[in-house]
């Protein structure tokens, strides 16, 4: 059931409440209002997609406030018997930290909720043992109920709500954070769909790469090595002949000819199925060759030496390859402009031109296919092309969990460097 439909769900149950007499009062209806509206403010969120950690800590102070309770809490459950804490919010400041782990030894509601899969309450802490049970004494905290939150059939984790009153918490309580609950299950599978969708773009992205630098190798260390033994010893054949021979010998001469023509054309190819350069020295060289190589003048902007995780380096590689290819295919440029660099724990790469502008990426430019690429890396690329105005292509790669200083070395950043070949 998705968010809207939950959120309707949840509105008729409270106005099959709101006919009955005893809930006709102000007060009650008030409540009925404030908690419609946490509901609608949650389910927005995870309509629109909200990551996670910043969708639970949203969620853990609507509760809160909607209850009307000491503190609420949401956890998640390991697979080595502990939970660990993802949200919680309090009037008081954050009574329990983000990212505890949690022994659910001893008596608590965390662990009764993981033991049943349903919802648990205790009243009295008094004299329980555990680690929880201990720190919840502490925080002067009497009672809690625990709702379990169930994402696509399983039992994930849990919402804990808890009171410093000396009364227990009402016994609507658990009834009143259930909707809430699916809300969370709800945005925690959709968040796990999209990571694996990721992954699964990010698997095929590597699966390919690794296919092409095989070929190129295959290509390199076999059929090139051989083509290069055959043009030697074609040569030196020729080379033996008689003078008198002279036709022969032109023959020769021209199938060396062919043979080297058709040498330089398998290089061309292998090294657009994988540059094998970026092996050898890295981004930065390998977007100079592109530079040189290119039949539009470029100006290049990027570190001297530029080392960062391979399939970062294949991908910026590919997008100024292909931005380049198109500013002389299509965009009738004059001069590019590429720029590379490490800002923070990105790689920002830019490829602006002069040209008449227009680019599409549904013409099938190559452009969609380096949108795909960039996103499977958990990038994003952005183009802005208007008719007449040029091209400009910026592509943001993050870099992982190391710093951007682990992973590169950037010395002498060539500001002015430009180089300009055909």
């Amino acid at each position: 059931m998705g968010p809207s439909a939950q959120l309707v769900d949840a509105l008729r149950r409270s106005l099959n409440v709101v006919a009955h007499p005893h809930v006709r009062d102000r007060v009650e209806l008030t409540r009925l209002v404030d908690e419609h509206a946490a509901l609608r403010r949650v389910a927005t969120l995870v309509a629109e997609g909200a990551a996670p950690p910043s969708l639970l800590a949203v969620v853990a102070e609507e509760v809160a406030r909607v209850v009307n309770v000491a503190t609420v809490s949401i956890t998640r459950y390991e697979a080595d018997g502990t939970a660990t804490e993802l949200a919680s919010f309090s009037e008081q400041g954050e009574l329990f930290q983000v990212g505890t782990r949690w022994s659910l030894d001893g008596t608590n509601v965390l662990a009764r909720v993981r033991e049943t899969g349903r919802a648990a309450r205790i009243d009295d802490y008094s004299g329980l043992e555990g680690m929880i049970a201990q720190t919840v004494r502490r925080q002067g905290i009497r009672s809690t109920v625990g709702i379990p939150i169930v994402v696509a059939g399983r039992l994930w984790g849990a919402m804990v709500v808890s009171s410093a009153e000396p009364e227990s918490l009402p016994e609507a309580t658990e009834d009143r954070l259930a909707d809430f609950t699916e809300l969370v299950a709800t945005a925690i599978a959709n968040a796990e769909s999209r990571a694996e969708l990721d992954a699964s773009r990010a698997r095929i992205v590597a699966t390919a790469d690794q296919t092409r630098r095989r070929i190129e190798r295959d290509l390199h260390d076999g059929t090139q090595q051989r083509l290069v033994s055959l043009a030697l010893e074609l040569r030196a054949t020729r080379d033996a002949m008689p003078p008198e021979l002279y036709e022969q010998r032109a023959q020769l001469a021209s199938t060396v000819e062919g043979l080297t023509s058709v040498l330089d054309e398998l290089r061309e190819i292998a090294r657009g199925i994988h540059p094998a350069i970026l092996a050898e020295g890295g981004l930065g060289p390998a977007l100079k060759t592109l530079a040189h190589r290119s039949a539009v003048p470029v100006e290049l902007d990027v570190p001297d030496v530029l080392r960062l995780p391979e399939g970062i380096e294949v991908t910026a590689y590919y997008v100024v390859s292909e931005a380049l290819t198109n500013a002389v295919k299509y965009a009738r440029a004059s001069v590019v402009h590429v720029a590379a660099g490490v800002q923070g724990r990105l790689l920002r790469v830019s490829v602006r031109d002069d040209g008449r502008g227009g680019a599409d990426p549904d013409r099938g430019s190559g452009l969609l296919g380096l949108k795909d690429r960039a996103e499977a890396m958990g990038g994003r690329m952005s183009l802005e092309s208007p008719p007449g105005a040029g091209t400009s292509l910026r592509v943001e790669l993050p870099l992982g969990d190391s710093t951007a200083e682990a992973r590169t070395v950037a010395s002498g950043h060539a500001a002015d460097f430009a180089s300009t070949g055909r």
